[in-house]
């Protein structure tokens, strides 16, 4: 086993800082010998119709891989019984096409965002499992047949797990325990044979979580049935988790033969009533002004504390590129992402390398790719 990852000396943090802006690479240039590197997009961002208009220049240049960060969630493309609403994800998939990137499908069974009827029978009534897995199959097998070959991989089930490891009280597990999962897998498998199929869940760091996921993803395998890959959403905030928690879980799903991948890559700045970060989304709060301390711009010296700890994560990441396959950033640029609306709406949220108008923060890119040329 590797040894754990230090966080970054002053003197070579220091170090990091000298790279002339003319020498800077595009993001997924910089480690195309590594792992994609993606983004999640909105609605607008896929028609191009963005405010600033900049999405897909920004995409075609830095990414090779594009997530929908809510297009695909059942809530968004099946609303209703008999009505699916493809063309939103269409456009994600013909500007995939477009500019050379793989899609990620995100997600086909999820607590979260799934309309209530999909539970319920016409009287409104709970479904029993196995209306219930046939309703959740033949979904699966509507969306992925739509993309079969278009899509590269699809996040199957998304955050099963509570954090302290016990499986999530969801209506899915309510209805049949942990076997929705272990088919959902299987219906994806025969569905779509050539995409990779990853199992998805944030706080993954935390030991307990991290080895539910890992019995449950050697359990579906011991089964007969693929999955590929675990998500890691990198959920993070400046200081926690720490990076030897995070390399802990890199390394313990590469040891049991699972791909990994950083899903939905975020740096929180600011703070909140409980310190919370991941990304439970029912975990919301009442704006107060004092959570949101910089809405006029970021002080230099927050922004340096992001700058290093991008630069910490990304040496991370470059370390074990043998194992992982994907960094995705949740989202391009600052404004549109999640964070300026959770655990409270209304916060002005700095977590990526784009700001506001889709201008990259080149200090931190630069310092990045200094790490990559070490």
């Amino acid at each position: 086993m590797k040894k754990l990852i230090k966080p970054i000396s002053a003197m070579a943090f220091a170090a990091l800082l000298y790279v002339q802006p003319s020498q800077a690479q595009s993001l997924k240039d910089m480690f195309k010998d590594s792992f994609d590197i993606g983004a999640a997009i909105d609605n607008r961002q896929a028609y191009g119709t963005d405010r600033e208009g900049k999405a897909h220049t920004v995409l075609a240049k830095h990414f090779n891989s594009i997530t929908p960060e809510n297009l695909m969630k059942w809530g968004s493309i099946h609303p209703r019984p008999d009505t699916y609403l493809f063309e939103p994800m269409d456009r994600l998939v013909n500007l995939a096409d477009s500019i050379g990137a793989r899609v990620i499908g995100h997600t086909l069974v999820w607590h979260n965002q799934t309309p209530d009827w999909v539970f319920e029978d016409e009287n409104g009534e709970r479904l029993s499992e196995s209306a219930l897995i046939e309703r959740m199959e033949k979904h699966i097998e509507t969306v992925m047949g739509r993309y079969k070959g278009r899509v590269f991989g699809y996040d199957v089930v998304n955050e099963a797990i509570f954090d302290n490891g016990e499986y999530r009280t969801s209506k899915w597990f309510e209805a049949s325990e942990t076997r929705f999962i272990k088919k959902a897998f299987a219906k994806a498998e025969a569905v779509d044979p050539e995409a990779e199929l990853y199992y998805n869940d944030y706080n993954m760091w935390k030991p307990e979580k991290r080895e539910t996921a890992i019995k449950l993803a050697k359990e579906i395998r011991e089964e007969g049935i693929r999955i590929d890959g675990i998500g890691l959403q990198g959920h993070y905030g400046l200081e926690s988790p720490s990076l030897e928690e995070i390399e802990a879980s890199i390394l313990r799903i590469a040891e049991e033969g699972f791909k990994v991948m950083f899903t939905e890559v975020d740096i929180d700045v600011l703070p909140n009533p409980v310190n919370r970060h991941g990304a439970d989304i029912d975990a919301t709060f009442e704006f107060d002004e004092k959570y949101n301390l910089y809405t006029d711009g970021l002080p230099d010296e927050v922004h340096q504390k992001l700058l290093k700890r991008y630069v910490e994560l990304f040496e991370l990441f470059k370390k074990h590129e043998d194992k992982i396959t994907r960094v995705t950033f949740w989202g391009i640029h600052d404004g549109g992402n999640w964070l300026n609306n959770w655990p409270m709406r209304g916060r002005t949220a700095y977590p990526l390398l784009f700001d506001r108008q889709y201008e990259p923060k080149m200090d931190i890119i630069e310092a990045i790719q200094k790490v990559v040329n070490q």
